[in-house]
């Protein structure tokens, strides 16, 4: 295993280049496709890290659960360790997990929430509440997937802006955007250095549903006025983790774009391009952050499974 073991802890930062620049360059469908599983797989290795670094590091510490044999002197040989980041490596495993698993339960708890609120309702694809103040979310539920939106919403857009509204949060349910998010919330969670892929995703994902809008209305502009109307009254989503309208994004940069010419849809930047020199240098880190955690859990399977008694 070696120092191999510790790369991917540090290798996300490789993916800090392509955050940016993905989000003005690549088409959204593809940049937030492109960091979603950047950020899932660099996620992954750095937690198997901290778990390969919290067995190998504390396997001859008194009282731990361990098989005897995997503190054998000749053991040790073979597995270089550290002590020191073994013992870092026990609390900062569990934060992870800890974070992990809260980010995960409270995106259930919201959504059955949001769901149980809608229940006196009809069982339509749009629920409308009745309420004054002005916001929208997309609410997904499997085979009852709901838009929802309040009447002090509807009231301050006209009929070509309804219409809009309602194309962009369909778009977040056809889309799964739902996933896209949490998936890069994890990741956040697990290793700090992705904080900028999530901040990118969350903008990249409202502007496929912008984009998607647009081809549904026919208009960018109708599409770029509804979420500026929008943004002037909507206070947000009451209920945390829902995207709203005109609340998720920086709305300024995703009216800016939809007045501008519609992005071109590419599998995959050109080498020769600044976005294509940070995709692939992303992509390479992702591929030896990959590697590294492979290497480095095998290496470890095959000296502990021979050490350990029958």
């Amino acid at each position: 295993m070696g120092v191999f073991v510790f790369l991917p802890l540090v290798l996300p930062l490789s993916a800090w280049p392509i955050a940016r620049l993905a989000e003005q360059h690549l088409h959204p469908r593809a940049a937030t496709l492109l960091l979603t599983v950047v950020a899932a797989v660099l996620a992954v290795c750095s937690t198997l890290c901290l778990a390969l670094l919290m067995v190998v590091g504390t396997a001859q510490l008194p009282g731990n659960p361990l098989p005897d044999g995997w503190s054998d002197p000749e053991v040790r040989v073979a597995v270089p360790y550290d002590e020191v980041a073994g013992r870092v490596a026990i609390p900062a495993l569990i934060a992870v997990l800890i974070s992990c698993t809260r980010t995960g339960w409270r995106h259930h708890r919201v959504r059955r929430r949001a769901g149980r609120a809608l229940g006196g309702l009809p069982a339509t694809s749009v629920a409308v509440l009745r309420d004054e103040t002005p916001y929208a979310y997309a609410l997904p539920g499997g085979r009852r997937d709901r838009v929802v939106v309040t009447t002090g919403m509807l009231a301050g857009l006209n009929a070509p802006e309804r219409r809009a509204l309602f194309a962009h949060e369909r778009a977040h349910l056809s889309g799964r955007h739902h996933r896209f998010l949490l998936a890069v919330q994890l990741a956040a969670r697990a290793n700090p250095f992705l904080r900028p892929l999530r901040t990118a995703v969350i903008y990249t994902a409202e502007r496929w549903a912008d984009e998607d809008a647009a081809a549904v209305v026919g208009n960018r502009r109708v599409v770029a006025r509804a979420i500026g109307k929008a943004a002037l009254v909507s206070r947000g989503a009451p209920i945390a983790t829902l995207a709203g309208f005109a609340a998720a994004g920086p709305v300024p940069r995703r009216v800016a774009a939809l007045l501008g010419p519609a992005p071109v849809a590419r599998v995959w930047p050109s080498v020769f391009t600044t976005v294509g020199l940070a995709a692939w240098g992303a992509a390479a880190g992702t591929t030896v952050s990959a590697l590294s955690s492979a290497n480095a859990a095998v290496t470890l399977f095959f000296i502990l499974h021979a050490a350990t008694p029958m």
